[in-house]
């Protein structure tokens, strides 16, 4: 019976998220408790993602930011957001917002992108997304666009947020 109470305190305080247990009662020596693993990256609170997407312009500020990260996942096999990403297929998206069009360094951009001549904002995003090939004929993006206005509204505010430069 005392085994099984033991048991079970271990078992509480695993689940309870406790890195230590009690020593043994039978006298047997145990191994060593791995070392703790540190958190992962949480990344930005509900709160601040909340606060960031309300500072956005009109009609970004009333997007739905987790609607536009799952929307987000459509592009995720092409294209990298994080500072430092890799590019892919495409181009890593950080710090989109304010760059000129085909600027990334080391990405081989089609010379349609390359003649081009403007600074991505949401604006041409959101023409861009609705569909790459009217929005720059010649490019080489192989996507047929999101054509759902709310998606698209959704998945900018998402790119403003997440991908901010620093």
């Amino acid at each position: 019976m005392r085994r099984l109470l033991l048991s079970a305190a271990l078992f509480a305080l695993a689940a309870c998220g406790q890195s230590e247990a009690p020593p043994p009662s039978n006298g047997a020596a145990t191994a060593p408790a791995p070392a703790a693993q540190p958190p992962a990256a949480a990344g930005p609170s509900a709160e601040a993602i909340a606060a960031a997407v309300a500072a956005l312009p009109a009609p970004y500020n009333e997007a739905n930011y987790e609607a536009g990260r799952r929307v987000f996942a459509q592009c995720r096999s092409c294209h990298t957001i994080e500072a430092g990403g890799p590019n892919r297929v495409g181009p890593n998206l950080h710090g989109v917002f304010g760059r000129e069009i085909g600027t990334m360094a080391n990405f081989n951009y089609s010379p349609a992108v390359q003649q081009a001549d403007f600074v991505w904002d949401a604006e041409r995003l959101d023409h861009w997304l609705d569909n790459p090939q009217t929005f720059l004929p010649g490019n080489r993006m192989a996507f047929a666009g999101v054509r759902n206005e709310t998606q698209r509204r959704d998945l900018i505010a998402y790119l403003m947020v997440a991908t901010a430069a620093e």
